[in-house]
Formats: structure tokens, sequence, C-alpha cells
């Protein structure tokens, strides 16, 4: 019975380990793509992050629950668990930096085009005025629709 909790808590341990391995690997290549702007390979790959993030979040539950495992650990596991916490840790802050700085500059961006538009549109347009009269100054109500997708 004791040799099988044993199997079971080092299988866990493994998991624990690919699924780290394999988030850092990810993020390396979504923040790279970030830097280089390929909002394409972003958008792509947004499926496997949501499955590596609720792995994750699965593992680190057991983990929390059963935290007598990580502390019956050899050094060098410890060490290596660490490490790729450490990794992870950073990864994750720059990738919420870069999608942050991402969605601020794209937020700027439609906002630049919404007032550009809304100038045009007051110059440009013309309307009745209250008395039924043609009135190219009056034209501060007319309604304006952006489609944003970001």
């Amino acid at each position: 019975m004791e040799e099988l909790q044993k199997n079971e808590n080092n299988s866990k341990i493994e998991e624990l380990k690919q699924i780290v391995s394999s988030f850092v690997d990810f993020l390396e290549h979504e923040n790279s793509a970030l830097r280089d702007f390929d909002t394409a390979s972003v958008s792509a790959a947004y499926e496997q992050k949501t499955k590596l993030v609720s792995a994750y979040r699965s593992i680190s539950a057991y983990f929390i629950k059963n935290h007598q495992i990580l502390e019956q650990l050899d050094n060098d596991d410890k060490v290596l668990l660490r490490d790729l916490s450490l990794s992870l840790d950073a990864h994750l802050k720059e990738n919420e930096m870069l999608l942050k700085t991402r969605m601020e500059a794209s937020k700027t961006v439609m906002d630049t085009i919404i007032s550009v538009a809304k100038m045009n549109n007051n110059r440009n347009a013309t309307s009745y005025g209250s008395q039924g009269t043609y009135s190219p100054l009056d034209n501060n109500k007319n309604a304006l629709a952006i489609n944003r997708t970001l």
C-alpha cells in the first residue's frame, strides 16, 4: 500500500515538472511572438494556453492539498522545482507586461480612430435644425458607429 502511494506521488511530481516545463516553453514562444507583433500566432495559441493554465491550476491544487509530498522530496528535486517555478514566474511577469502593453496600444489606436471619425463626422455631416431648416452647424448629435474587434 505504501509503495502504491509512493508511485502515485512520484507520478504527480513528474506531472508537475512536465506541466511547468511545458508552460515555460509556451510562454517563451508567446512572449517572442508578442515582442515581434505576431498577433496571429498569439491568438492561434489561445486554446493551448487555456489548456496549460487549466492543467497547472489542477496540479497546483493537488499539491496545495498534499504539500507534505513536496516536503519529502530530495534536495535535487526541490532545487529543480524551485528553478522551474522561478522561471515560470519570470515568464508570466513578462507575458503580463507584454500583453498589457499590446492591449493599451490597441486601445490607444482605436480611441484615435474614433476621435478622428467623430471630428470628420462633425465637420462633414449636416442636419436639420429644430425649426426644420437645414443647418450644417447643428450636427453634434449625429450617430456614429464603430465596429471594434481586437
